[in-house]
């Protein structure tokens, strides 16, 4: 592959490993060959390194198949998903899905990206649902500007909420950014 076909989001084969490009920074300089700073998410690991890709390098792109599954549970440091077409089951280890598992309630059904058979990468959806566990009560005329207070919810996130929210509350959380939406109900 050649270095201007990388991209941010990608998932390569480097090394006989995959790597999700996390990082891209594409540059040029005179007669020589085009560079691309890259930081790469190892998929199984999820160790992230910083790579150097001159010209054309040993790098594959790799096409991941995507299949509902479903959340089921936690056992020690791993995750187990179900496979939503054959019931088949995965495990994933915690530091595999990094943040992700902050949005993870048991029974959600999610997108799978497997490769050679393997659940390697869970999509979450753009909002979830969660409930507020612990916050401390909001004090009116603490701020001008409405004001905002931590948050822990039921998964173990800490989130910033309006003074308005109590514990018991259910909210919407963007699993992009980690920000308070709106209250549910």
């Amino acid at each position: 592959m050649k270095v201007s076909e990388l991209a941010r989001g990608m998932t390569i084969l480097y090394n006989g490993e995959l790597y999700e490009i996390i990082e891209y920074e594409h540059s040029k300089r005179g007669r020589g060959d085009p560079l691309a700073r890259t930081k790469l998410k190892h998929l199984l690991t999820g160790r992230v390194i910083s790579k150097v890709f001159q010209g054309a390098e040993d790098v594959e792109q790799v096409f991941l198949e995507e299949r509902p599954i479903q959340y089921l549970y936690r056992s020690g440091n791993e995750q187990y998903f179900m496979d939503s077409e054959n019931y088949e089951q995965f495990p994933i280890s915690s530091e595999q899905l990094g943040e992700s598992i902050y949005y993870l309630k048991e029974g959600m059904e999610l997108g799978g990206l497997f490769f050679r058979g393997e659940l390697v990468k869970i999509e979450l959806p753009n909002f979830v649902y969660l409930r507020v566990v612990e916050t401390p009560p909001g004090v009116r005329g603490d701020t001008a500007s409405g004001g905002e207070k931590p948050a822990k919810l039921e998964t173990g996130l800490e989130v910033k909420v309006p003074l308005f929210v109590n514990p018991g509350d259910l909210i919407k959380v963007d699993t992009r950014s980690g920000k308070y939406i709106e209250r549910a109900g």
